[in-house]
C-alpha cells in the first residue's frame, strides 16, 4: 500500500506540478517557409510540421494531428488557425507565442480558432473527467465480480458469464455516461448516442483488464489496476494537459492507455473528425480482445484447481 501510495503521489506530483511546453506540433505548409520560420523561431516550444497543401493541414488540425495551422496569406501577414477543443491550453501557447513572434518580426496575425470548446467545458476537461469515472466503473464492477465470484472464473463458461455480464454492466454504465453529459447537464447535448457507445467500449476495455489481471494474480492484482489505471495512466492520458507537456516517460503513453485512448475519443466523437476516431476504437478494442484471451487462458488453467472433480 505504502509503495502504491507513493507512486501515485510521485506520478501526479511529476507529471502535473510544472508542465513545460516542448515540440508542440503546428501545421504549415511545405512551400510556406515564412510560416515554418515562425514557428522554428519558438523552438523548443512549437515545432513545425509540413503538409503539401492547405487542404492536408486542415485534414490534420481536424484529425488532431496538430493545434493549429499557420499560413501566409499573401499581403505579408500570417492566418493562424487554432482547435482550442484539442487542448485550450495549447491553443492559447500557440497564439500568445506566435503573435509575439510576429510582432517582432514587423508581421500581423490573424487568430482564428476553427474548433471552439462547448459552453459546458470551457477549459475541454470534460472528456477527461468522463473517461476517468468510465474506466474507474469498468475496474471497480470486475473487482467487485472478483471479490463475490472469485477472480479467477472456475471454467471457461463461467469466464465467458463473466464477460456478458461486464459487457451488460458496460453498455449500462455507457449510456449513463452520455444521458448525464447530455440531456442531463447539456455539456454535449448532440452527441450522446455515440457517446453511449464509446463509453461503453471504454468501460468494457477497462472491465476486461482489470478481469484478466485479477484472474492471474488475485486480489494482488488490484492494487496493481491502481497503479497502472490511476496512479499512472490519468496524468499521462493528455487529459489534463496535453501530452507535449509532460515529462519524457509520460509523454506517449496516451497513446496505448486506457484514459489516454478513451480522452482522444470521446473528443474526436465530440469535436472532430470522427472517421479519425477509429485508431482509438481499434486500440480499445485490442485491449479488450486481448484481455478476454487472457481470462480464458486463466480459467483453463488455474480454474481446474478449483473445480471440485479435479481434486
Amino acid at each position: 500500500m505504502l509503495v502504491l501510495t507513493l507512486g501515485f503521489i510521485a506520478a501526479y506530483v511529476e507529471g502535473l506540478h510544472n508542465a513545460k511546453p516542448e515540440h508542440v506540433p503546428v501545421g504549415v505548409i511545405r512551400s510556406d517557409s515564412t510560416a515554418a520560420k515562425l514557428v522554428t523561431a519558438v523552438r523548443p516550444h512549437l515545432k513545425p510540421v509540413a503538409y503539401a497543401d492547405s487542404g492536408a493541414a486542415t485534414r490534420a488540425l481536424d484529425r488532431r494531428e496538430v493545434y493549429a495551422v499557420l499560413a501566409s496569406t499573401g499581403t505579408g501577414s500570417l492566418a493562424l488557425t487554432t482547435a482550442s477543443a484539442n487542448s485550450p491550453a495549447a491553443a492559447e501557447l500557440i497564439s500568445e507565442a506566435l503573435t509575439a513572434a510576429a510582432t517582432s518580426a514587423g508581421a500581423k496575425l490573424a487568430v482564428t480558432d476553427a474548433v471552439v470548446v462547448l459552453p459546458g467545458d470551457p477549459r475541454g476537461l470534460v472528456p477527461f473527467y468522463l473517461v476517468v469515472g468510465l474506466v474507474l466503473g469498468g475496474y471497480l464492477a470486475s473487482t467487485a465480480l472478483g471479490v463475490t465470484a472469485g477472480t479467477t472464473p472456475r471454467t471457461v463458461p463461467r469466464a465467458a458469464a463473466r464477460i456478458g455480464a461486464l459487457a451488460v454492466y458496460a453498455v449500462l454504465l455507457g449510456a449513463a455516461g452520455a444521458v448525464l453529459t447530455g440531456p442531463l447537464l447539456g455539456i454535449f447535448p448532440d452527441h450522446w448516442l455515440v457517446l453511449a457507445a464509446g463509453g461503453a467500449l471504454v468501460v468494457f476495455a477497462a472491465g476486461m483488464l482489470a478481469a484478466a489481471v485479477q484472474a492471474w494474480v488475485g486480489l494482488l492484482g488490484t492494487g496493481l489496476l491502481v497503479l497502472l489505471l490511476v496512479a499512472l495512466d490519468n496524468p499521462g492520458s493528455g487529459g489534463v494537459y496535453p501530452p507535449e507537456y509532460m515529462p519524457g516517460f509520460l509523454r506517449g503513453m496516451h497513446t496505448w492507455s486506457l484514459p489516454g485512448l478513451g480522452t482522444d475519443l470521446v473528443k474526436s466523437l465530440v469535436y472532430f473528425d470522427r472517421a479519425a476516431a477509429g485508431s482509438r476504437v481499434g486500440a480499445l478494442m485490442i485491449w479488450a480482445v486481448v484481455s478476454i484471451g487472457v481470462l480464458f487462458g486463466a480459467a483453463e488453467i488455474f480454474g481446474r484447481r478449483l473445480r471440485p472433480d479435479s481434486l
